[in-house]
């Protein structure tokens, strides 16, 4: 059973950083594109950053750009994000996805990936 486990999330001030962590068990990373996304209520889930199977392309939303960091680690099974510079805006709850057959046109779509984790809250006290 593939499952995934998001943590690190939690309260921080405007311009804060904050690293949230998915781990992966149940099938290796390796060979999978990795993405995430958030959602806050009553809007439809949004995508942040991904990477592509081999790890050579790597997308991000237009609302981190320059400021989120996607990244993993293989041989842990883990996936990363880094947020700097939080702002009031990026408060959500943040899913981690995997999947081994999305195709770099795809990385953006939430349809693409097979399997989910709970999600981490992140919130930005104003």
């Amino acid at each position: 059973q593939v499952q995934l486990a998001e943590s690190g999330g939690g309260l921080v001030q405007p311009g804060d950083s904050l690293r949230v962590s998915c781990v992966v068990s149940g099938r290796t990373l390796s060979g999978s594109a990795v993405a995430w996304f958030r959602q806050t209520p009553g809007k439809e889930r949004e995508f942040v950053a991904a990477m592509s199977r081999t790890g050579g392309y790597t997308y991000y939303g237009d609302p981190v750009k320059g400021r989120f960091t996607i990244s993993r680690d293989n041989g842990k099974n883990t996936v990363y994000l880094q947020m700097n510079s939080l702002k009031p805006e990026d408060p959500a709850i943040y899913y981690c996805a995997t999947g081994s057959r999305v195709i770099t046109s795809s990385l953006r779509s939430h349809a693409a990936y097979d399997y989910w984790g709970q999600g981490t809250q992140v919130t930005v006290s104003t």
